[in-house]
């Protein structure tokens, strides 16, 4: 999830929070051109990963026999640390399931905003394991003169290699050293480190002595030739990373760093850190058109966000939106009049707004105010309104769990078995029946509709409060229309949060990966047919173009498919209808392969590391070997005391995180990468905040050897030595960072300062010439002049402050910031180009 570390010591510093959505295009992604294979098919079988540096952290289906594969997924995460590049590689999976890598797109990180939102064509670059480099490496040089027993001048060098960090894992495994090697035209002395085990963050330590100019009394016989000190110019010191492989095909190069030895003439020491860089052999890479192209749409933003306090007075009056008379004047409200998309103003603000318990007022307010100016009950929140998306927004958050126990058995069924359910007598298949297929869409449509009917027990009350509040705004703005409070609920429960979830299952998180054209065919019969049955409209045969839809439609005109969609409709748009506590049916969270240690139950058993499935519901963790076997394992969500990272040192392992149980049995657990043990670590805290009896401290190290790794205290039951995070609380209306949403809605205002301003003319304009408004300001709702300009005043001075804070914070850290730092090693250029920025900022202000 988001970056979650803060600076304790300055309570001013702005944490940095990554948001990346990859797009490998819904609507247009594919890779095109690829070579074709050495083979007679010629075609391949090819799949796309998406990587932070060379961390894999999602990876689409294999798209079979094409040279031009589809992809149509796409990959949403928050960025748990720091990286340089994102890249995609398209691999090519053979007859012997191997992978071999066809090509790769990397994009720098501080590139990444050309492209923000934008489909663009990439050209595939060519992979070797020279240019495969990520990591940083500290180093400390030092060139002295040493006057020999005749008094003689002569110069060495020591180097001292200290440590590397975030070397990429090779074949599950990284055994780093390093080669220290000074070159000069006529020479090359090498040394070497010892072999760190498995590690990507080696500390070695050591220490190299090199003569660089000899005393003038070595003869000829010495091991080395007379240079003059003028040859030190054209000499180099080079690191080289190594990963101590056992195969037969050598060692694997994971990076070097070349520095000229001229640089320590102003200075004879010098200690930096430095990022690896891809080794220049010489060999020329294939032409990028060789290699065909891949068309992404990557969205990415980053905010820097402060402590709560600097948010107060924005986030306040955010908040009291839902409040304000008319609504129209709110700064909420205003924030979806100035922005270029509603869908923009509408994340931020519910997310905010659930955050701080304030969405059903929100909502209820400019749901009601959306209402009145409705002049057509049947066209009632039918347009891209800001309440149609934040009531979109709100389902997605609030709504997921409740997709998953409703619609995902079903889906996951019609995904597997591949039942031919087309009706379309133009698309029938060769040996395909047309009754055979229709009656196979009928009972899948059936089902589905029997499951979300009886499924309003169910639905999450926070959507259950909204649906009250539409169905009454509605019932009382159009009183003589029966129908209208049953349309205005089911417009968003069918068209806009089942019906969608059915069409495109793996934006709703049901299935892992777009379906195959036949499944995606299937979904989008039952779709439709859910979302006109759902409707409620009288000539439902009519909302069909194709006749052959309309006939199929004919198997549902009963009344008591409309009759059972009024009783659903009813419930969930009943306010305090029911007991969450009644429903009795486990909710699946999460699943997925991961790597376990064992804990030790047994008592001779061995404590070994094994590939085991895990599955996650709201009642309990467990795990077993495969998916769908007997459970090796189940831990009870209320046993569940704490759920913390576990540092790299205990096992030499990346990406592990503890589950804390009774008793101080501990159950350790590797994810795939980074993203997922974020997700893992956020899930699980979040089902277990409420237990009682939850920890407050605890060891972020393995109890080994007799004593834990931390705090070297020797007994197993010690109390922890650290405090616990704070984790999620388990209400989702708390399960958001509401400063960092109250920074985008900062950002957003400050992008739209112009609009802000026009909208004060436009308020100053109606306030004084009460006629005919102007074209330009006819945009703008405004439906109280004076109350409106008093907030829009009230927001331009709090973007104001927060922008003097940003600029002053830039300011602090242009001053403080050291280039060669852990924090910003040589070769950073993105820092680079920041320096750049503020050197020219500073030059502009003087």
């Amino acid at each position: 999830m988001a970056w979650v570390g803060r600076d304790l010591k300055d309570h001013r510093a702005p944490t940095p929070r990554w948001l990346l959505l990859c797009l490998l295009s819904p609507a247009s992604c594919e890779a095109k051109n690829l070579p074709t294979y050495p083979g007679p098919n010629k075609m391949r079988d090819c799949y796309c990963t998406v990587n932070l540096d060379q961390e894999e952290v999602f990876r689409t289906k294999i798209v079979e026999k094409s040279l031009c594969p589809f992809y149509g997924e796409d990959f949403y995460c928050e960025i748990p640390r720091t990286f340089r590049h994102l890249s995609f590689y398209i691999f090519d999976r053979d007859v012997f399931r191997r992978d071999s890598i066809i090509g790769k797109v990397a994009i720098q990180k501080e590139d990444l905003q050309k492209y923000h939102n934008r489909d663009t064509w990439f050209q595939l670059q060519h992979v070797d394991a020279d240019s495969e480099v990520q990591g940083k490496v500290h180093l400390e040089l030092r060139l002295s003169e040493v006057i020999t027993d005749t008094g003689v001048v002569c110069h060495k060098l020591a180097t001292r290699v200290l440590e590397c960090q975030g070397l990429p894992i090779v074949n599950g495994q990284c055994d780093p050293y390093a080669t220290v090697t000074l070159a000069g035209p006529s020479r090359s002395e090498a040394k070497k480190t010892k072999v760190k085990k498995k590690t990507n963050n080696p500390h070695f330590d050591e220490v190299f002595y090199f003569e660089v100019t000899r005393p003038s009394s070595y003869n000829k016989k010495s091991q080395f030739d007379i240079e003059d000190v003028d040859e030190v110019d054209k000499m180099e010191i080079r690191v080289d990373l190594w990963n101590a492989s056992n195969l037969k095909f050598g060692d694997e190069f994971l990076g070097e760093l070349r520095l000229p030895l001229k640089f320590l003439r102003q200075s004879s020491s010098y200690e930096a850190w430095y990022f690896l860089q891809p080794r220049d052999n010489g060999n020329k890479s294939l032409k990028p058109d060789d290699l065909g192209s891949l068309r992404l749409n990557v969205v990415y933003t980053e905010d820097h966000v402060f402590s709560s306090d600097y948010y107060s007075p924005l986030r306040d009056l955010l908040l009291k939106s839902a409040d304000v008379e008319p609504v129209s004047a709110s700064a909420a409200h205003i924030l979806g009049e100035v922005c270029r998309e509603k869908q923009e103003a509408a994340i931020p603000l519910v997310r905010l707004f659930l955050h701080y318990g304030r969405i059903v007022p929100f909502i209820s307010a400019i749901a009601s105010a959306e209402v009145k100016r409705t002049q057509d009950p049947n066209t009632i929140f039918r347009g891209n309104s800001l309440t149609s998306k934040c009531i979109d927004e709100t389902m997605k958050l609030a709504g997921m769990h409740y997709l998953q126990v409703t619609l995902k058995p079903i889906i996951d069924e019609i995904c597997q078995v591949h039942k031919p359910c087309e009706i379309d007598p133009v698309k029938l298949k060769d040996g395909e029946n047309l009754e055979n297929n229709r009656e196979n869409l009928r009972q899948y449509v059936d089902r589905i509709f029997t499951v979300i009917t009886k499924s309003g027990v169910s639905c999450p009350t926070v959507m259950c409060d909204i649906f009250f509040s539409l169905r009454e705004s509605a019932a009382k703005r159009f009183q003589g229309d029966p129908d209208v409070r049953y349309t205005a609920v089911s417009s968003f429960i069918f068209l806009r949060f089942f019906a969608p979830a059915i069409l495109s299952p793996n934006l709703f998180q049901l299935t892992p990966h777009h379906p195959d054209p036949q499944t995606s065919r299937t979904l989008t019969l039952i779709s439709k047919t859910i979302q006109t049955l759902g409707s409620l409209s009288k000539s439902k045969s009519a909302n069909f173009k194709e006749s052959y839809m309309a006939t199929f439609y004919d198997y549902f005109n009963e009344q008591k498919y409309a009759d059972a969609v009024k009783n659903f409709l009813d419930l969930i748009s009943s306010s305090g209808r029911r007991d969450h506590k009644s429903i009795e049916q486990p909710i699946l969270l999460k699943e997925g392969f991961m790597i376990k240690r064992a804990q030790g139950r047994k008592r001779f058993g061995m404590k070994n590391f094994k590939k085991r499935w895990f599955r996650l519901t709201n009642h309990e963790f467990t795990y077993q070997k495969s998916k769908g076997d007997h459970p090796l394992c189940s831990i009870p969500i209320e046993n569940i005391l704490a759920v913390e990272r576990l540092e790299e040192e205990s096992f030499k392992m990346k990406n592990m995180f503890q589950v804390i149980q009774p008793e101080r049995r501990v159950l350790y657990i590797q994810a795939n990468n980074c993203v997922e043990a974020k997700d893992w670590i956020d899930i699980l805290t979040k089902v277990s905040q409420c237990n009682k009896k939850r920890l407050t401290v605890y060891h972020p190290s393995a109890y080994l050897n007799g004593h834990w790794l931390c705090c070297k205290a020797t007994a197993d039951n010690t109390p922890g030595c650290t405090p616990c995070t704070g984790g999620l609380p388990a209400n989702i209306q708390l399960d958001i960072d509401g400063d960092r949403e109250t920074e985008r809605i900062y950002s957003l205002f400050n992008l739209y300062m112009p609009k802000l301003e026009k909208m004060q003319e436009a308020c100053g304009s109606k306030s004084v010439y009460d006629g005919p408004e102007e074209e330009e300001y006819s945009t703008f709702i405004i439906d109280d002049p004076k109350e409106t300009y008093k907030t829009l005043k009230l927001i331009i001075e709090g973007v104001g402050t927060l922008e003097q804070e940003h600029a002053q914070y830039k300011r602090d850290k242009f001053k403080k910031t050291k280039y060669g730092s852990q924090e910003h090693p040589i070769g950073d250029k993105s820092f680079q180009t920041y320096i750049r920025q503020q050197s020219e900022i500073s030059a502009h202000s003087i």
